[in-house]
């Protein structure tokens, strides 16, 4: 069926590349080692490690898939689609779901404002610290590969376990729980739409952005584009009618905005937890550096337009609600934007949950688009199943890992809810966020002679890395909950498959057949680009 791509199958077997013995092969040109394909030319070039070790290593950026690889990622990712994968993954749900939480958590109009704008400040400082980090190893993966340059093997895996098990699943299937009650909610409107429909249909919305980033990554940065620029006419519609309103002087839940009393410390952490729940997705373009065209200027020039244009809109957005309707209203309602169609927009009331489907669909996009490369990258390295770093061999996707990612969200989405997963999810991603300015840091440090085509002023890691701090412990303080420490647990518990698979190399026997069952079966093959940083 597909001979031009594999070799016959009682020739070719797939380890984990842990093995001692190597089984070579060759695929057009390329030699197959061990479940990873290198160039037949010979081994890639080492250079001295400036890290002080006196020992020779690859490259920091390692070779990654080339254009001379009979398999391998393409760079289609230019700078309008870097800005459209940022900007439409930020505004998701978020905005649309998140502001009565703001609201509630800190009682407060005024503070609440500050807080939408501080998390977007918080956010573009992060990316800006990513920027450098980013420009600085260009390989696929955000925090994988930066934690594989500053701490080592175990650091990486451990956020590999996390972030593939839970966060990017987590907040797939968060997006997709959004999309469907806005969907559904558009024709029932005599009484609440079951759970049960609503949850059919964020799996179908799981099925269907899985087919659209298996099939092309040009379809998927097309299909991103398209409702990046559809989101932004939306929310362009909000601020026009916000707009409408102040101009009839509705500005009475405006003037009085710091009335009430000033929420706690914790209260605080927890409404940012809220507000960056919204902003979340400003990292995800360093997940997929491998396929941006000159990631050494398209990747800071995405962030520094992107993320300012994510901020200046929630601005706009949360005023042009308090223009149609007051806190109590917004804190009751159950969908705000539907809220302020009904008001504001009379007839064309059906548009607003048109655009929040329209919206979340688009964020949900690009969260795939960006999970699929982190498998891809950390299962490269040996940290997951093999199988996960697999590339269609006429498609050139990531397919395994996407469709990986996609169960475990399709059964998130059955068994958990909206609340639930944003809470899990911002505690244990400023974790690795905070860890990501530890790296940069350490980095600064132990690597000074490494290029840096983008070098952050210092002083903003530092600040990221003491908010992150305060991020993750204030709730602590505030509110312990049984639920922190289940967090916890689950990071450390990863070291137990760790030791065993990773740093000691064992490898079930059966899992060859597996990896050629699936591999046979997808239509998949390793790319050239193995074991970067051995």
């Amino acid at each position: 069926m597909y001979q031009h791509a594999l070799p016959n199958s009682e020739h070719f077997r797939f380890t984990n590349g842990h093995n001692n013995v190597p089984n070579k092969n060759t695929i057009n040109g390329s030699t197959y080692t061990n479940g990873h394909v290198g160039t037949a030319d010979g081994p890639e070039t080492t250079e001295a490690d400036t890290s002080g070790s006196g020992r020779m290593r690859k490259s920091l950026e390692g070779r990654g898939s080339t254009q001379n690889d009979s398999i391998h990622l393409k760079r289609r990712v230019g700078l309008f689609s870097g800005v459209a994968l940022i900007v439409g993954t930020m505004i998701g749900s978020g905005i649309f779901v998140s502001p009565s939480g703001l609201l509630v958590r800190t009682g407060s109009v005024g503070v609440s404002f500050l807080i939408w704008l501080a998390c977007g400040l918080l956010s573009l400082l992060g990316a800006l610290s990513y920027a450098e980090l980013g420009t600085m190893n260009t390989s696929s993966g955000a925090e994988w590969a930066y934690f594989m340059d500053a701490f080592g093997p175990a650091p990486a895996f451990l956020f590999s376990w996390v972030s593939t098990l839970v966060l990017k699943p987590s907040q797939m299937a968060i997006i997709c729980l959004s999309f469907a009650q806005y969907a559904v909610e558009a024709f029932v409107s005599e009484c609440d739409p079951p759970i049960s429909v609503i949850k059919m249909v964020a799996l179908l919305a799981v099925i269907m952005i899985l087919f659209v980033n298996c099939y092309s990554v040009d379809l998927g940065m097309a299909v991103q584009n398209i409702f990046t620029a559809a989101k932004l006419v939306a929310v362009l519609i909000v601020i026009c009618g916000g707009a409408y309103k102040l101009a009839q002087g509705n500005v009475q839940h405006l003037t009085n905005a710091f009335n009430n009393p000033a929420p706690s410390v914790g209260a605080v952490a927890t409404a940012f937890y809220t507000g960056l729940w919204a902003y979340d997705g400003w990292n995800n373009l360093n997940y997929v550096t491998e396929e941006i065209q000159n990631p050494s200027k398209n990747l800071p020039r995405s962030i520094i337009i992107g993320i300012p244009l994510v901020t200046l809109c929630y601005a706009l957005i949360n005023i042009s609600y308090l223009a149609a309707m007051s806190p109590i209203e917004m804190i009751e309602s159950e969908a705000v934007a539907v809220t302020f169609g009904n008001r504001i927009l009379g007839a064309l009331a059906w548009l607003m949950p048109l655009s929040v489907t329209v919206s979340t669909f688009g964020s949900a996009n690009g969260t795939l688009f960006a999970a699929g490369r982190l498998c891809f990258a950390a299962s490269r390295e040996g940290h997951l199943l093999d199988i996960l770093s697999y590339v269609h061999v006429r498609r050139l996707t990531p397919a395994p890992g996407l469709i990986f990612h996609s169960l475990i969200a399709a059964a998130m989405v059955l068994y958990g809810t909206i609340d639930s997963l944003i809470d899990f999810f911002s505690f244990t991603a400023w974790i690795f966020y905070g860890g990501s300015m530890v790296a940069l840091l350490v980095m600064r440090y132990t690597k000074p002679n490494y290029p840096r085509p983008y070098k952050v002023p210092l002083i903003i890691p530092i600040l990221v890395l003491v908010i992150s701090g305060y991020l993750v412990a204030a709730p602590i303080v505030e509110k312990p909950q049984i639920e922190y420490l289940y967090a916890v647990l689950f990071i450390l518990a990863g070291l137990i498959f760790y030791v065993p698979f990773v740093k000691m190399g064992l490898t079930p026997r059966f899992m060859d057949k597996v990896t050629l069952f699936f591999q046979l079966l997808l239509e998949v093959v390793p790319t050239s680009s193995m074991a970067m940083f051995e």
